[in-house]
């Protein structure tokens, strides 16, 4: 396949040759090859549009196995497709959670329904069996809830220090859920800022420090998951730990939660429009590594109950590209930065070598973009088997095709075939 005259993120103009799923060259008026290898039948003019590598989304709960009324690997990676993420990474808390090798098996066996390419996370308990669950293909440890969150695996520092050790040992990767429950603080309201006042700013702040003291501790590189306050990316970076933001702490704040309700719960929960913007801020001068979804997916009829009865979580990986492109499209963003937020550094700190770029040798993970093409955000034509979005109403860019590995997987709202597999297979 050639794709000619395409924009690259640093305003480039290139064709991208691709054969046998990786990309082979990319270049200035590369001509048309009609070889006995693949015949090259495909050319794709794409008229200066913005083509992207498509984002690695790192933290995603697909639902499945436990909650297929939620979501389904199918259903996920369709939502994920269709907003221009070509990777996935599921976490453990599921049901049974991803302890053990059994349960690794059973989730592995569910994503070979992926639209996109995957990994999945091992995950931490009291009852995990670390012996045989290291020796699996794991993308990475956790996330490791150090407070309690959907699937109450909340674990206490001395199971997580002996947790860093063993991943540590086996060269795989930590990332950390981080607040810490003692610095939750009861409030007698009820109203829809009640969650985000009792788990407190302070409760994340402290728990990245600890976390990241015992990763010095055990000479370890662990990864803060959605990262909410400017005082817990400050702390990771001290640190020289890296961090995540997800799109609804970049874009949402307490003022947005008389609208959203319920709808606005998760954890960490939304924080002030002054913290929010400093989160902001953060990302975009590159203090942040990357944008990741934290897609936290149930059903409207869950969600309508009292703000402390409903259970945590939003959706967004349909939606995360697209308001980063809204934001490039403004000028509040490069679009190199996007690119970098999305796919060039998840791919660099988790060890992705043929993900993340639009070079040779690299993996033909590619968006195709027409970014002044804006519109709404309506959560009756997005993907996601929940049916709803928080960002309802506001503007996004999406893509108009998707390809995992040189094949189409979305192109204009119609699919492809399920070509995923685990990106740590070798």
């Amino acid at each position: 396949m050639l794709i000619t005259n395409a924009t690259l993120a640093d305003g480039r103009v290139r064709d991208v040759r691709i054969r046998d799923g990786r990309i082979v060259t990319v270049g200035q008026h590369l001509s048309h090859e009609s070889t006995e290898h693949d015949g090259e039948e495909t050319i794709r003019e794409v008229d200066g549009n913005l083509l992207l590598p498509g984002m690695i989304d790192v933290h995603v709960h697909f639902r499945e196995p436990g909650y297929p009324h939620k979501e389904t690997w199918t259903t996920g990676s369709k939502s994920a497709a269709a907003g221009g993420v070509t990777s996935v990474v599921d976490q453990p808390n599921t049901d049974p959670p991803t302890v053990a090798k059994t349960a690794f098996e059973e989730k592995l066996a569910l994503a070979q329904d992926s639209y996109v390419d995957f990994g999945l996370n091992g995950g931490v308990t009291s009852a995990w069996e670390p012996e045989a669950l290291l020796q699996e293909p794991l993308f990475a440890l956790g996330e490791v809830f150090l407070a309690d969150s959907t699937g109450n695996m909340g674990i206490g520092t001395d199971l997580f220090a002996d947790a860093v050790e063993r991943a540590t040992e086996r060269g795989v990767t930590v990332t950390v859920h981080a607040e810490d429950a003692t610095q939750f603080e009861e409030r007698a309201h009820d109203d829809a800022d009640a969650w985000s006042a009792y788990r407190t700013p302070e409760a994340e702040a402290t728990a990245v420090k600890r976390a990241c003291e015992v990763a010095a501790d055990c000479d370890a590189r662990i990864h803060i998951a959605h990262t909410s306050t400017p005082e817990g990316i400050d702390r990771a970076n001290e640190a020289e730990m890296t961090c995540e933001v997800t799109p609804h702490h970049l874009f949402l704040s307490r003022d947005d939660l008389d609208e959203l309700g319920t709808l606005g719960r998760m954890n960490p929960p939304l924080r002030s429009e002054e913290r929010r913007e400093a989160v902001y801020e953060r990302v975009a001068s590159g203090a942040v590594d990357m944008i990741a979804t934290d897609h936290a997916p149930h059903t409207l009829s869950e969600k309508d109950a009292t703000i402390w009865d409903a259970p945590s979580g939003v959706p967004g990986v349909e939606t995360a590209l697209a308001l980063l492109l809204e934001d490039a499209r403004k000028g509040r963003l490069s679009y190199e930065r996007v690119r970098d937020l999305t796919a060039a550094n998840p791919a660099r700190v988790f060890d992705l070598s043929r993900k993340g770029r639009i070079e040779a040798g690299r993996d033909a993970d590619l968006v195709l973009v027409n970014p002044d093409a804006s519109r709404e955000i309506r959560g009756e034509e997005l993907h996601s088997k929940c049916g709803w979005t928080p960002f309802e109403g506001q503007k996004g860019v999406f893509p108009e095709w998707t390809m995992v590995r040189g094949q189409i997987v979305y192109e204009n709202g119609e699919f492809g075939e399920p070509v995923g597999k685990n990106v740590r297979d070798s």
